[in-house]
């Protein structure tokens, strides 16, 4: 007669206990290893130290700015960035950026958005724009606004532009950060309207926030 071998209660507990000691061993070796993954990319991160990149508005041509009547406005817009990567070992991918002008606070052109694009160590870019607006709501002031500033000769506009971008060190990538940029540019605004667009020409520093 064959003798049925057949484990003990006792043994399949300390199996089962063999096999918990075995997945937790796994456990803590796969988190010791992603620890030091991660902390070895921030300290690259602290190392090189990423620097924001920087803008500047080079020019701006009003071709349009009239209103409908009391509360809508038409307008048309060419603005020209000049943006630079001031990084010597960090590149910067651009994605979804987007650009808008606005007026006293309010906003008188529709979201433009740029194309995508990747910048190198200290390389530069020039952005262009076109920005419209087709019967956008304004508020009853405007009008007043600009008879002020055109017996005042100047017309203050503003640009605004958020968008996301990522470091580049090596082949490694960042995650999305979000970037905010600000520009402010006067241009002459005589009591004599002109019959070309109101331009600005004189290059202005642009504020970025990441």
């Amino acid at each position: 007669m064959s003798q049925i071998l057949t484990s003990s209660p006792k043994h399949c507990a300390r199996r089962g206990l063999s096999i918990d000691k075995h997945y937790k061993k796994l456990f803590y070796t796969f988190s010791t290893f992603l620890l030091s993954f991660l902390s070895f990319i921030f300290l690259i991160y602290l190392i090189l130290h990423p620097t924001k990149p920087e803008f500047s508005l080079k020019e701006a041509d009003i071709y349009q700015l009239n209103l409908l009547d009391t509360h809508l406005l038409n307008s048309s817009i060419q603005i020209t960035l000049l943006s630079k990567n001031p990084n010597t070992k960090v590149g910067i991918y651009y994605d979804q950026l987007q650009v808008y002008a606005s007026y006293k606070g309010q906003q008188i052109t529709v979201d433009t958005s740029l194309p995508p694009f990747y910048q190198g160590h200290q390389d530069s870019n020039l952005l262009t724009a076109s920005l419209v607006g087709t019967g956008l709501p304004v508020a009853p002031s405007f009008r007043y606004e600009v008879g002020r500033d055109q017996t005042a000769g100047k017309l203050v506009l503003s640009l605004r532009m958020n968008g996301r971008i990522r470091w580049k060190v090596g082949t490694w990538v960042s995650g999305r950060y979000r970037i905010n940029i600000s520009c402010v540019t006067a241009m002459d605004f005589g009591p004599t309207i002109p019959s070309g667009p109101l331009s600005s020409k004189q290059a202005s520093r642009c504020s970025t926030s990441v």
